[in-house]
């Protein structure tokens, strides 16, 4: 099975590139994938046909059309879209996008919501957090609720980063982009995917696992 996985920004591509492999093998074996970054979500268009700017490559603006080119493009056997909810009603997204994969006669489509945001996948397995930031600040740590709309970005940064995230609003600071850069590259070699305690990571998992099930 080809699986294209779409995900709303670098740093997210940077994750999955840990985690895609500890859920369904390695590249090529027996699956291949190819997990391409936008830059930025966006909101989906009222219609198939949404003027979306190419240049710009905002995921959700480009869906559609996305889409509709996966139905004719041969090889491809799935597409996987990853996307942070942030501050929207997950099931209403969820609805809304399904609606569109059918409308635009899509292959195989799975969405996966990261609630509020792919850091709250890090939140969910402290063992990973701990061995990439030993000197993590556990008092913010023990508060945070599981997948809570909290600013989980923000949340994370105050975790784990000298200044906290008040350091990515200082003139010269640190921009938030590096930060999640940074996270993806430390924290996500030690994800245990089969134990993490974030609802949204394990439909994430979940989903890519009945995928490739259903090709076996």
């Amino acid at each position: 099975m080809h699986i294209e996985v779409l995900v709303e920004d670098s740093s997210g591509k940077a994750l999955l590139s840990h985690v895609l492999p500890k859920i369904i093998g390695p590249q090529s074996e027996p699956h291949t994938y190819r997990i391409i970054a936008y830059r930025g979500v966006g909101h989906i268009p009222k219609g198939l046909t949404g003027k979306a700017d190419v240049q710009k490559r905002i995921l959700l603006d480009r869906l559609p059309k996305l889409l509709r080119g996966y139905a004719n493009t041969p090889g491809v056997d799935a597409v996987v879209v990853v996307l942070d909810v942030d501050k929207r009603d997950c099931v209403a997204l969820l609805a809304d996008l399904e609606a569109l994969a059918l409308r635009a006669g899509a292959p195989k489509t799975v969405f996966r919501l990261a609630i509020e945001e792919v850091e709250a996948w890090y939140l969910g397995d402290r063992a990973a957090l701990l061995a990439a930031y030993p000197n993590a600040k556990l008092k913010i740590l023990n508060s945070y609720e599981q997948d809570s709309a909290c600013g989980t970005w923000e949340f994370l940064a105050d975790a784990l980063h000298p200044g906290g995230s008040a350091a990515c609003k200082v003139s010269g600071g640190i921009r938030p982009g590096d930060l999640k850069h940074e996270w993806a590259a430390t924290i996500g070699p030690h994800l245990d995917v089969e134990h993490n305690r974030s609802p949204s990571f394990k439909k994430l998992r979940a989903g890519l696992n009945r995928l490739v099930a259903s090709e076996a």
